[in-house]
């Protein structure tokens, strides 16, 4: 059976996008294929590897990527994580489904470092949770748990 393709999309694929791939991998297993990009590429942000290896997933080789075309037409789901990328994604053919779940950005929030922190994990858990409901009621995915 063909693996599903699925690609998170972003503004620079720094944050959100690299947090659902880490998650996506994670959770999907060896069922499902995981890549993501952005409109641009600004690097991978430290603070998002930092709370992914909280939580076990190591994201640190992960690179900032712009959105290839030949992935994004044969993706089987586009899913941007950004209004931003929602926006300016290039049209995908009638084949590839696309999905919009709005996130906001923790390379955005202000305040201490704890308060920071605490954005970036805010974030790590509900995209967390959308995907684990949507691997679980869209793909029919067992979850990987641990």
């Amino acid at each position: 059976m063909k693996k599903q393709l699925i690609y998170f999309l972003c503004t620079g694929n720094s944050c959100r996008s690299q947090i659902a791939e880490g998650l996506a991998r994670h959770l999907g297993g060896d069922v499902i294929e995981v890549q993501s990009a952005g409109i641009e590429a600004h690097g991978l942000n430290p603070r998002a590897v930092l709370i992914m290896q909280e939580v076990g997933i190591d994201i640190s080789y992960h690179t900032s990527k712009v959105i290839d075309d030949e992935l994004l037409n044969h993706a089987d789901y586009v899913i941007t994580l950004c209004g931003d990328a929602n926006d300016k994604c290039p049209i995908t053919p009638p084949n590839v489904r696309r999905l919009h779940w709005g996130f906001d950005d923790p390379a955005r929030a202000t305040g201490t470092e704890d308060e920071i922190m605490a954005k970036f994990r805010e974030v790590r858990d509900t995209i967390r949770d959308k995907l684990t409901s949507w691997l679980q009621d869209e793909l029919h995915i067992m979850i990987n748990t641990k």
